[in-house]
């Protein structure tokens, strides 16, 4: 028996309708991915199944005592009282049960007959087991390991929920949701406001439950990994695949190739009938025959193909050639408050590098880009952009600053948006130069057409809003990217097609993403905020996880006061750290001559490609041949250079084939 069943939904907000005819069921056991551009109703079709909002037509059949449990996008507010307090107020029936309980106990206080005492006590053994059973599954200990796994510190539990910023507020509801373990779990872009320890806690979490859940994500790898059915938002309904999100885009670029198919094979058909109507419908002979294949034709189906939606273009012009180092940070130091972020931090950034920083929320990710960007000046320290780099700036949080107010750092911010500005004007202020038709055409490419390119930057929505800063930052060549969390309010094709382009794009990357599928595309190391400074790591994402995990499997577990949860001693810690540095500076010493090897030979494959393409030009001019003597001036240096070159690529590949053979 299906958990949801709905029939013939329908919701229109004025002219634009949403859903048509909607149909479809939630099994007990489905794990469902809602997929569709932002703007096709995902959260709104979740409001509705959360009972948050009404259909304008149809009916939503729930099985009976089915619990449905819905994280929205964005939390406004938490019950008062303390975190922990609020995470268990969130569990129906806990406060009837205590009034039952209390109630009996006053009756039995009161009863005046052994009969009736006797009953009463017999009830309240019953209400004493309900209550155990309850605070077993409800109960503070659980809350308290969920709340720990969201990240929160046992110390913080106690706080009050009213202190607690946006993101911290998501992780409450998130925790207060996992703690009613309801049947049905509606998740709006949960991994929103998660670290990625959390994230990988929260993934194995969901992994572990068989209850049914419709998610929405931007973050392919983290949707494949939890789904096994996708309900799609298409212009022609909601549509139902079996498998993952790639085996969705996969089966529907299928069924565009059959339809299309099918299509000339039908207008094959229609078109031979066409011609024999035409040819002999006024000849006796043949009128019954063509009266016939009339009728065939008016019967003839006519197929629909799939309507294809506007999606946004990220193309990031060519980036101008910077020095090889791009960034050095040098006894960086800076606090808020009594609050130590960083503690003189030394690290740098080479050409080409591409850097995910990650830490648990709070640790400094976005104040080292920031800090970085010049937005936020250190305490103490230097930040220093090297020779020829043009740097831009994502900012996460859209109107922290009003940028057109004034003085900034090194980088141009892009992230940064005035809402009294319309979508226009923001792209026009940073190429003033361009014509008015060109901007629009830009705004185009970022699905702002019309008379949308004169709504207020305020009235945006969030993917709208990224959407505009991301055009911004599109608008100028960089070759230093300074992105923090750019996939917040993208759909998931959006996200994908950002992740393509800067997969393509010829500078340096320094970026923050909660999002796997994004850190694990392009990062080429790892820097890990710990401790006021940064441990660095080759390779991606998932490399670090592993590498996490080696440390966890090699340390072994620990029994804690919780009774359950895994930890390392300190005098452990403190030798695994000290293990880990020594083994990172024995690669360092090994790795920095390569890695330098490695540079040199580049720089001198650039200027010999140089030479051989201006040679190759020359010996392309009109009439050059007439002059043997000039030309083989040409003919000798492009000859030259391939020759070094062939030698140098040899070179590069088996230098390559060392770094990447390093333990």
């Amino acid at each position: 028996m299906s958990l949801v069943s709905s029939r013939d939904l329908s919701l229109a907000f004025g002219a634009d309708t949403l859903f048509d005819g909607a149909s479809f069921s939630i099994g007990p056991h489905d794990r469902i991915g809602l997929v569709g551009p932002n703007g096709t109703g995902k959260s709104t079709l979740l409001r509705i199944l959360a009972g948050e909002r009404a259909p304008d037509g149809g009916t939503l059949v729930f099985r009976r005592g089915s619990r449905i449990g819905y994280l929205p996008q964005d939390v406004s507010s938490l019950p008062e009282g303390t975190i922990v307090e609020s995470v268990l107020s969130s569990v129906p029936g806990r406060d009837a049960l205590q009034s039952r309980l209390l109630s009996t106990e006053a009756a039995l206080a009161e009863a005046t007959t052994d009969e009736e005492r006797l009953e009463l006590s017999e009830a309240l053994a019953e209400l004493h087991d309900e209550v155990a059973h309850f605070e077993e599954r409800f109960g503070r200990h659980r809350a308290e390991r969920i709340l720990g796994g969201l990240g929160f510190a046992t110390d913080r539990l106690d706080r009050p929920t009213r202190t607690l910023s946006g993101g911290w507020r998501m992780r409450a509801a998130l925790a207060g949701l996992l703690l009613q373990d309801p049947d049905l779990l509606l998740l709006d872009e949960p991994t929103n406001h998660l670290d990625v320890p959390t994230l990988a806690w929260f993934e194995d979490f969901l992994r572990g439950t068989r209850k049914a859940m419709v998610l929405v994500s931007h973050d392919r790898l983290f949707l494949n990994r939890q789904i096994d059915r996708v309900l799609s938002l298409e212009p022609e309904g909601v549509k139902s695949w079996v498998g993952d999100y790639d085996d969705y885009r996969r089966l529907r670029v299928e069924e565009e190739e059959q339809l299309v198919s099918r299509a000339a094979r039908i207008d094959a058909r229609r078109a031979q009938l066409e011609r024999f109507i035409e040819r002999f419908g006024a000849k006796n002979t043949k009128a019954t025959q063509a009266k016939s294949k009339q009728k065939m034709l008016d019967k003839m189906e006519t197929v629909e193909l799939h309507e294809e939606r506007d999606t946004a273009l990220f193309r990031f012009p060519d980036a101008p050639r910077s020095g090889r180092e791009v960034l050095r940070l040098e006894g960086l130091s800076r606090s808020y408050g009594p609050v130590a972020v960083y503690r003189n931090l030394n690290a740098h950034v080479l050409r080409g590098e591409r850097i995910a920083v990650i830490g648990p929320n709070g640790a400094g990710k976005s104040t080292l880009l920031k800090l970085a960007a010049g937005e936020l000046q250190p305490d103490s320290g230097t930040v220093k952009l090297g020779h020829g780099v043009v740097a831009g700036y994502y900012a996460q949080h859209h109107f922290e600053r009003d940028e057109h107010a004034g003085a900034g750092g090194p980088a141009r911010t892009f992230g940064t948006l005035d809402p009294e500005r319309t979508v226009l004007r923001t792209l026009w202020d940073v190429v003033p130069e361009q014509g008015e038709g060109w901007v629009r055409s830009v705004a185009g490419s970022f699905l702002f057409s019309g008379d949308a390119v004169d709504k207020k930057v305020g009235v945006l929505s969030g993917g709208e809003r990224s959407r505009v800063a991301l055009a911004k930052l599109l608008l100028r060549p960089t070759n230093f990217l300074l992105l923090d969390e750019p996939t917040n309010h993208l759909d998931i094709e959006s996200s994908e097609a950002l992740i393509e382009a800067l997969a393509g794009y010829g500078g340096t990357l320094l970026f923050v993403s909660h999002n796997r599928s994004f850190a694990n595309r392009l990062a080429t190391g790892v820097w890990e905020v710990k401790d006021g400074g940064v441990l660095p790591f080759p390779g991606n994402l998932d490399d670090w996880l592993y590498h996490q995990r080696q440390l966890a499997e090699t340390a072994g577990p620990a029994v804690t006061g919780d009774g359950g949860r895994d930890a390392t001693p300190r005098g452990s810690d403190r030798e695994r750290r000290r293990d880990e540095a020594e083994t990172r500076n024995a690669r360092r010493r090994i790795e920095r001559p390569l890695r330098d090897a490695i540079q040199v030979a580049e720089d001198r494959i650039a200027e010999l490609e140089r030479q051989e393409r201006e040679a190759t030009e020359a010996l392309a001019a009109p009439g050059i041949y007439d002059d043997f003597a000039r030309a083989r001036v040409h003919v000798d240096a492009r000859q030259a250079a391939q020759a070094e070159l062939e030698g140098l690529y040899a070179e590069w590949e088996r230098l390559s084939g060392e770094l990447e053979r390093l333990p």
